[in-house]
């Protein structure tokens, strides 16, 4: 009866942040609250310990540290060059798209914010070069969503916590740098098709794009430091995985840790003047930390109530093993559809993952890479952030209403029975 209350309470979360377009996470520490401390009899104390404090501090201290490249400019100014050396072969735009908004977000400008850059930017290509709308919006989503994956990006750092919160840390770098190949791999090959069985590689015309103004002083030096700060995060746990032994490594390994890092940097940034600490600060994601912090409180009261494993043990023991990866695949899209892959989806799915696992034996990358390209194919959707933020950036009603079917109909389908596939193909390697 509590798992039932529980997982009603998240399911109306979502619900009402979708229909009032309030913060989901305000409802969620709303009903952590009441079922934690007035069904669960729990202490007040113990519920405000549930906020999830490391992947809040994490979020914190590595988009505060990319927003210097995003006030002063370094990451738009780098999008236009990036589209600019593709002038020359105006048939690979949807690819010069991806890349370019997959580039941005891997190195840390973020989801949301690429696509506030890049959607506007794309649909304005559309129309200049005859790139099909619907085909320009999959490419600069499923690019943004790529590089966000990247391991020291916004959502790839969300992933790493969220797994080794799970129980899975010593292989937490390998689950996430599958998560990010995969995430990389299958938007090339939907984009591929698109590009050539629909003869849009034919219709495009050539690609007008002025040459940008050179990088700056200030815009050289914060590229030097976010390469710096990505070579010193992957390098000593890639060596430590290639070199377990090692005690040197291992030492190091163990004192990298992404959030100081990111802190340490940003105290770089802030000496070398590289941007207005203010403005720094305030394009921190508030209202992303708010939801997935209240989103992990609601479902750390669901672990304490049994409903995770509740939910696992019937996953594993009520779907066949084979249509388990496809059904977390398809269960992680549906949810996507009107929500957060980081803020709902994750939190949600992750924690029954290794006992789902351990239920069907199924490898656990398995079904954490499903999870993940299931609820990202479905963020193209109108009611979903990738989506709306396209939709956001059409220059007319027109534009608007022409393309919101086209999303739901057509995208929504095809990304979706990509990640079905996907999800088919990595069973079969990994089984």
């Amino acid at each position: 009866m509590i798992s039932l209350i529980v997982v009603l309470a998240i399911a109306i979360s979502i619900f009402l942040g979708y229909k009032t377009k309030i913060n989901t996470g305000f409802f969620a520490i709303f009903f952590s609250y009441f079922i934690g401390c007035f069904i669960l009899n729990l202490k007040a104390g113990e519920i405000i310990a549930m906020w999830p404090l490391n992947i809040f501090f994490i979020i914190f201290a590595v988009s505060l540290f990319y927003n210097f490249a995003l006030v002063n400019g370094t990451l738009e100014k780098l999008s236009t060059q990036l589209l600019y050396g593709c002038r020359n072969f105006p048939q690979m735009l949807p690819f010069a798209i991806f890349f370019a908004s997959t580039i941005l977000a891997a190195l840390g400008a973020g989801f949301f914010t690429v696509m506030a850059l890049m959607a506007p930017l794309t649909l304005i290509l559309c129309k200049k070069t005859g790139l099909h709308p619907l085909l320009g919006a999959i490419a600069v989503n499923y690019g943004a969503l790529a590089g966000a994956n990247f391991m020291t990006s916004q959502s790839g750092i969300i992933f790493k916590t969220l797994i080794e919160s799970a129980g899975v840390k010593d292989l937490s770098l390998v689950y996430t740098t599958t998560i990010f190949i995969t995430t990389l791999i299958i938007p090339l090959i939907v984009i591929a098709c698109l590009l050539f069985f629909t003869n849009q590689a034919k219709a495009l015309s050539n690609l007008q794009i002025d040459l940008p103004d050179p990088f700056d002083q200030k815009q050289k030096t914060t590229l030097w430091l976010i390469a710096l700060m990505i070579l010193i995060a992957v390098v000593f746990p890639v060596l430590h995985i290639l070199s377990p032994q090692n005690q040197t490594i291992a030492f190091m390994n163990a004192k990298i840790d992404i959030g100081l890092l990111s802190i340490a940097f940003s105290t770089i940034a802030l000496l070398l003047k590289l941007a207005d600490e203010k403005q720094v600060i305030a394009k921190v994601p508030w209202n992303t930390l708010i939801m997935i912090c209240g989103v992990g409180m609601l479902i750390s009261v669901a672990i304490k109530a049994g409903t995770i494993t509740l939910l696992a043990g019937w996953i594993g023991s009520n779907i066949p093993t084979l249509l388990i990866p496809i059904a977390l695949c398809l269960v992680g899209g549906i949810m996507s559809f009107f929500s957060s892959t980081l803020g709902v989806v994750c939190p949600a799915l992750f924690p029954i993952i290794p006992s789902i696992a351990a239920a069907s034996e199924i490898p656990a990358i398995i079904l954490f890479v499903c999870v993940v390209i299931g609820a990202q194919a479905t963020a193209i959707s109108p009611f979903s952030s990738g989506g709306s933020l396209v939709l956001g950036s059409c220059s007319s009603d027109e534009d608007r209403t022409d393309l919101f079917p086209k999303l739901l109909f057509r995208a929504v389908p095809l990304c979706l029975t990509a990640s079905v596939v996907g999800s088919i193909i990595i069973f079969a390697i990994y089984q």
